[in-house]
């Protein structure tokens, strides 16, 4: 274990001499690209990000979140996210990934944490993103999937739930919302006949429920009317919003204040940054030539 931690001590756990952490990892990389300067970017080994993802891989194709630690979908999406963005993906840091996640899918459509769990809208999330990026999504049952999702708005709030039968929640924003403009990239591959005006939820009634529901007067976004606000609920809740509001067509509700820069529905990193981060990354792997380098 001391040999584990030493070699990829550059990847990020929750805090200072903690484990690496997939999740921290995911964050802390979407953090210093979101920052959109590139002496930020350089801060990342992309050589030891790269080991511990290699690491993190099982034989079946999941990926444990830390050393020792539980093994579910956000895994894959975290590694295909990082890998993607920093230019160190491979075929066998993949291997089986797609059939395993394909395994997730549920007979309600959705996707649960790992094969035989409920649907859940984060995990679906994870588990369509990380299928897009590994461009393996002929592999599991579209329609079913967009009947589950298309259920999850609610129809008097306007918001959407994590799970059937679930109350709403101000962070399924993005986690539910984001799905379809997954969706319908994966739709207008297959040449489909759908309206590329706007996505196929309601977007009004989503912004309605974030900027009249889950606003903290004092600041910060919230889970829903009564709960106290967090910067997780926050972040997902805007990302949501920007989301409703960037179909083909600019959806805003209210005033033309209300608008929030673009994000991007995969990396739900600010738009204009991903295009300059895979830029670099790509350069950075032409410079390097993509090696891995022992720093004993």
């Amino acid at each position: 274990k001391q040999w584990y931690q030493r070699r990829v001590a550059i990847t990020a756990g929750g805090n200072v001499n903690q484990l690496p952490h997939l999740a921290t990892t995911y964050a802390a990389v979407s953090a210093v690209f979101s920052l959109d300067h590139e002496e930020c970017y350089e801060l990342i080994n992309r050589e030891n990000l790269k080991r511990f993802l290699l690491a993190m891989h099982n034989n079946d194709g999941s990926f444990t979140m830390h050393l020792d630690g539980e093994v579910d979908v956000r895994g894959a999406y975290c590694a295909a996210v990082v890998s993607t963005l920093c230019s160190i993906k491979s075929d066998e840091m993949f291997h089986n990934t797609a059939q395993w996640i394909a395994q997730c899918q549920t007979y309600e459509g959705g996707f649960g944490s790992r094969p035989g769990t409920e649907a859940h809208g984060g995990y679906t999330y994870c588990a369509l993103a990380a299928l897009i990026l590994l461009g393996e999504t002929r592999c599991i049952n579209l329609p079913l999937l967009l009947d589950w999702a298309c259920h999850r708005q609610m129809r008097f709030e306007g918001g959407f739930q994590g799970r059937t039968n679930k109350l709403v929640d101000g962070c399924y924003s993005f986690w539910q919302g984001g799905i379809f403009p997954l969706i319908h990239h994966i739709l207008e591959g297959e040449k489909s006949t759908l309206d590329r005006s706007s996505w196929l939820f309601h977007q009004q009634a989503l912004q309605e429920f974030i900027l009249y529901c889950c606003q903290c007067p004092s600041g910060g976004l919230v889970d829903k009317p009564g709960k106290s606000r967090d910067f997780y609920h926050s972040c997902y809740c805007l990302s949501g919003l920007s989301l409703a509001q960037h179909s083909r067509e600019k959806v805003v509700v209210g005033d033309a204040a209300n608008l929030i820069k673009p994000t991007h529905p995969v990396f739900n990193v600010v738009l204009e940054n991903v295009e300059k981060v895979l830029v670099w990354s790509a350069s950075q792997s032409k410079t390097n030539g993509n090696k891995i380098v022992e720093n004993d």
